[in-house]
């Protein structure tokens, strides 16, 4: 018998909104997160554009020695994941400890911290490396600290498929939770790549845009798309197997109901032509469901404004949808936030989440030119109201990697 599985506590920090609560409300009303670069000197780049996190004081969440410690990316994991737990309401005298397990991924790790040790073997010599470097650097940390920040002794892993990282992440605490190896889950992702050698290395394989219009930088299935606009943060959902969340009267968001995953096997950067691999993923999360494709109500996709990445989706899409891709109502929210990259998936599942919770569908800012390769049901400019039974979430990472996860408004 398998369990049934619950999202109960959700927690992020995105460039337009440091909460779950305002990085929602944001979305609803079309804010955009784009703006000019602050955290290093963009003088000698192309790119000038990101979407960072706003006014970010580390001193306003750890003390200042735990700061030091701890790179920016991981720092973003453990203040969305104190608030998923926080929110959850999850304990140790409600909940076996040993039995909270932890997925929380990136696509990159630690970066700036990279950059700033390198330049000291550089020009100080190995001596001057901090002895933090490999702790603060390698992607596994943000698990590993989050576990020891908040007591969770569970299974603890982290999953690096670039940008599909968040929502593989979700998927496999979900098989945990639904298998009965884990009462509960926190998943998602973090990232924080906005440094010099990230914008450089995604700027020279011509994945970024440069233009200088914060308002057409990320215009996902745009025609006038011409790549996408780093963003950083985190996001990251309390996972729950139903009976246990019952059992100690938590609030039930939504329920997680399907998840499928696939690999291109095709090129590292871009997707399989027509979207072979993101079709067979969505496919695998509607039959793990047990539903039907005209079942579903939202696609939250991958949509990063990119020429390939947008005509493909919608390819894979069409194809997965057949009949009913016209009435299926698609939106990409990486207009709002930039793409957070293995931060991605994890919020824009909690987007599903708050959708469904409300009866809202997101919508894609800074949509104007009609795109005859992404001839899909495009949601422009303005949400809508209206009743979402299910949604699914896509995310494609570099390398090949496939990702989609269906969320259910819950019933007991």
């Amino acid at each position: 018998m398998e369990n049934r599985v619950v999202i109960t506590g959700m927690g992020a920090i995105t460039p337009i909104g440091k909460n779950v609560d305002e990085f929602f409300k944001s979305i609803v009303s079309g804010k955009c997160g784009i703006d000019n670069i602050t955290l290093f000197d963009t003088t000698d780049f192309k790119v000038k554009l990101a979407s960072e996190v706003k006014e970010y004081n580390s001193e306003n969440y750890f003390d200042r020695k735990s700061a030091k410690r701890l790179d920016r990316f991981t720092q973003f994991g453990m203040i969305a994941a104190r608030e998923a737990i926080k929110d959850s309401g999850i304990n140790e005298e409600n909940t076996n400890l040993e039995r909270v397990g932890i997925i929380v991924s990136s696509g990159i790790g630690g970066l700036n911290t990279i950059e700033e040790q390198n330049l000291n073997l550089n020009t100080k010599g190995p001596d001057r490396v901090s002895p933090m470097y490999i702790p603060m650097a390698i992607s596994n940390m943000a698990a590993g600290n989050i576990a020891i920040d908040l007591g969770l002794k569970g299974e603890s892993s982290s999953i690096v498929t670039a940008c599909a990282s968040g929502t593989h992440s979700l998927g496999e605490a979900f098989r945990l939770i639904r298998h009965g190896y884990q009462d509960a889950v926190l998943a998602g992702g973090c990232e924080a790549s906005i440094t010099p050698s990230g914008i450089a290395g995604f700027t020279t394989i011509k994945a970024l845009n440069t233009t200088g219009d914060k308002t057409r930088a990320s215009i996902p299935f745009d025609k006038e798309r011409a790549g996408f606009v780093m963003g950083e943060g985190a996001g990251v959902l309390v996972l729950e197997e139903l009976e246990h969340a019952k059992a100690r009267g938590a609030k039930i968001y939504a329920e997680v109901v399907g998840y499928g995953a696939s690999s291109d096997a095709y090129h590292i950067t871009s997707p399989a032509p027509n979207g072979e691999g993101g079709k067979r993923a969505m496919l695998n999360a509607i039959k793990d469901a047990n539903i039907k494709p005209e079942d579903i109500t939202y696609i939250n996709a991958h949509g990063t404004s990119t020429h390939l990445n947008d005509m493909y989706e919608t390819a894979a899409i069409k194809s997965a949808f057949a009949n009913c891709y016209e009435k299926l109502y698609v939106s990409s929210t990486k207009g709002h936030t930039g793409h957070l990259l293995g931060a991605a998936g994890a919020i824009e599942a909690i987007v599903c989440a708050k959708a469904i919770e409300n009866g809202i569908i997101p919508q894609t800012i800074g949509y104007k030119q009609k795109d005859d390769d992404c001839d899909l049901n495009v949601v422009p400019n303005v949400p809508i109201n209206k009743d979402i039974e299910y949604a699914m979430s896509n995310s494609l990472g570099f390398g090949g990697h496939n990702s989609s996860i269906i969320i259910k408004k819950y019933h007991e």
